[in-house]
């Protein structure tokens, strides 16, 4: 997980040209995205946002290489999503897109460590550290002392920390959230935009899919979508909690 440095010439980690998504429904044809064209710069935090039915849902799906655009160019890191094979869009997503959903998505019999390490057991390459590196994930989220807790035993905010190290547990250069803070009360939903920023200022690209716009303001990017189209792309002012989180990361400190 590598930031560009400033002024440095660096391929986007994500290249969309022209993305279009048609779904054959009965005998109708549905058009979820059309003609969309952006870049994300290695070590960007976006967010995504639109009503329901604007599209963004159909591009999380494709960002996170589960589905293929209908026609257009999407790349990601380099990998040319439209021709790759099945096998090979599941090792992409293994190795370079960690997720995090809106519901967790957690093992209910399962510790947090336990399900930290689901990932490393569909990884290419043989993970020796597997469980030392799942407690320091945990860690990292601020759930080192919960490490033997089910989901039964974990808040809301407690289980979507787990699901966020175990997004972590590869190392991806991607982190892909569709609407990480729906199922969490006000409060518990800053706790965790804090943390994603977190990452971003170690390094990590961060994509964030929400409908709201507290939510979205975490994000130094904003792209708004409507009726499949991208009606708007800027820059935006961060937070200021989340600008000194980033500036005590930035000096070594702690947020």
């Amino acid at each position: 997980m590598t930031a560009s440095g400033a002024g440095s010439i660096e391929r986007p980690i994500i290249e969309c040209v022209g993305l279009t998504k048609i779904y054959d429904i009965g005998v109708e044809k549905v058009q979820a995205l059309r003609g969309v064209t952006f870049n994300v710069r290695r070590g960007e935090f976006i967010a995504i946002m639109g009503a329901s039915g604007s599209g963004k849902s159909t591009l999380a799906n494709l960002l996170g290489a589960l589905d293929k655009p209908t026609s257009g160019d999407l790349t990601i890191d380099g990998a040319a999503i439209a021709r790759m094979s099945g096998d090979e869009l599941a090792r992409l997503r293994n190795r370079d897109i960690g997720f995090v959903f809106q519901q967790f998505n957690l093992l209910r019999r399962m510790t947090a460590l336990e399900n930290v390490l689901l990932p490393l057991n569909y990884s290419q390459s043989k993970v020796s550290d597997g469980a030392t590196r799942a407690k320091a994930k945990l860690e990292e989220v601020g759930l080192g002392a919960r490490l033997g807790h089910t989901p039964a035993q974990l808040s809301g905010g407690q289980q979507q920390r787990v699901a966020i190290a175990r997004a972590l547990i590869n190392n991806p250069n991607i982190i892909l959230a569709d609407e990480p803070t729906g199922a969490l009360d006000t409060h518990t939903s800053h706790e965790i935009m804090r943390l994603f920023s977190t990452l971003h200022a170690k390094g990590l690209t961060v994509i964030v899919i929400t409908h709201e716009p507290d939510i979205a303001g975490y994000a130094e990017r904003l792209l708004q979508f409507r009726d499949g189209k991208l009606i708007s792309d800027c820059r935006q002012d961060i937070q200021q909690d989340n600008r000194q989180d980033n500036l005590a990361l930035a000096a070594g400190g702690e947020p």
